[in-house]
C-alpha cells in the first residue's frame, strides 16, 4: 500500500517544538509529505528534532523563536516563505503549561505571563503567518488547547493554563469567521491526559511520592476512559495533521477532543 501523503508539497509552521507534542507534530508533517518549519525558544531542541525527522535537511528549516516577541514570529514566517515559497498551515504547540495553582494562591503577575504566551503569543504567531496563509486560498490554523479548559482535572490545579487555553478557543470562533473568506480554516485540538514527557513525569512523581507502582497511578487515569489506554502525543499529532490537510477542507471553528473518551461532548 502506498504511504499516506496528507500534506504532500505543503509547508507547515510548527511552534513549540520540544521533546513531546511539538516533536511528534513535526515528525508527522514530514511523514505525511510536508515541509516543516520549526520554532521554539531552545535552539538545541530544534536541531535535535530536525536531525531525527529529516536527516538530509531537505524538508525542514528552523529558527529559535519566542512567540512573545513579534519580531521573532515574523522572522519564522519569513523563513518559511524564503525556504519553501509560502505557508499552508501553522500549528501552535508552544505554551506555558508549568504554572500550577488555583484562585486562592494565584499570582496574577504570573498569570499575565501565561496569558501572554498561550493566548497573545499564539495570536502573534498566527498574525505573522496571515499574509502567506491568505495567498494559499486554502490554508489552515490548528490551535492546541486542553481538555482542562472545559473539564478541570481533580489531580492537578492549572487554573491559569486552563483559562488561557479557554480564551484561545473562544478566539478561534472569531478568527474562523475572520479568515473564512480567505479559505483559511481555524480549528482546535483539545488533548486530555496525553502519554508523553509531561504525563510520564507526573506518573513517576506521583508514584514516588505515594510509594506505589507507576502502573497504579496510570491505572487511575485510564479507568475513566472509554478506551483502556491514554492517547499519546503521536495520536494528537495525527489529529493535528488531519485538520491541517485538505481532508478537513470543510471543517472550521471546531474543537476536537483527543482523550480516549474520558470526556464526551
Amino acid at each position: 500500500m502506498a504511504p499516506s501523503s496528507l500534506l504532500a508539497g505543503k509547508t507547515v509552521v510548527v511552534s513549540g517544538v520540544g521533546a513531546g507534542l511539538g516533536h511528534q507534530v513535526a515528525a508527522a508533517v514530514v511523514r505525511e509529505g510536508g515541509n516543516a518549519v520549526l520554532g521554539a525558544r531552545t535552539e538545541a531542541n530544534l536541531v535535535r528534532t530536525a536531525a531525527e525527522i529529516d536527516p538530509g535537511g531537505a524538508r525542514t528549516a528552523h529558527l529559535a523563536t519566542d512567540i512573545t516577541d513579534e519580531g521573532r514570529c515574523r522572522a519564522l514566517a519569513a523563513l518559511a516563505c524564503e525556504r519553501f515559497g509560502g505557508i499552508d498551515a501553522v500549528v501552535h504547540v508552544a505554551a506555558w503549561d508549568s504554572h500550577f495553582g488555583g484562585l486562592e494562591d494565584a499570582d496574577f503577575e504570573t498569570w499575565r505571563g501565561v496569558l501572554d504566551v498561550n493566548l497573545l503569543g499564539t495570536l502573534r504567531m498566527t498574525r505573522a503567518c496571515l499574509p502567506a496563509l491568505k495567498q494559499r486560498r486554502g490554508g489552515a490554523v490548528v490551535l492546541i488547547g486542553t481538555q482542562s479548559a472545559v473539564a478541570a482535572p481533580s489531580e492537578v490545579r492549572q487554573m491559569a493554563y486552563a483559562a488561557s487555553k479557554g480564551a484561545l478557543t473562544s478566539a478561534m470562533y472569531s478568527l474562523a469567521r475572520e479568515l473564512g473568506p480567505h479559505r483559511v480554516r481555524v480549528n482546535t485540538v483539545l488533548p486530555g491526559w496525553m502519554w508523553g514527557p509531561p504525563v510520564e513525569a507526573y506518573v513517576r512523581f506521583t508514584a514516588g511520592s505515594e510509594g506505589v507502582p507507576e502502573a497504579e497511578v496510570l491505572g487511575r487515569l485510564t479507568s475513566r476512559m472509554a478506551l483502556p489506554e491514554l492517547a499519546t502525543d503521536a495520536d494528537v499529532a495525527d489529529a493535528v495533521v488531519f485538520l491541517a490537510s485538505e481532508r478537513a477542507r470543510a471543517i472550521t471553528g471546531q474543537s476536537l477532543l483527543v482523550n480516549a473518551g474520558e470526556l464526551m461532548r
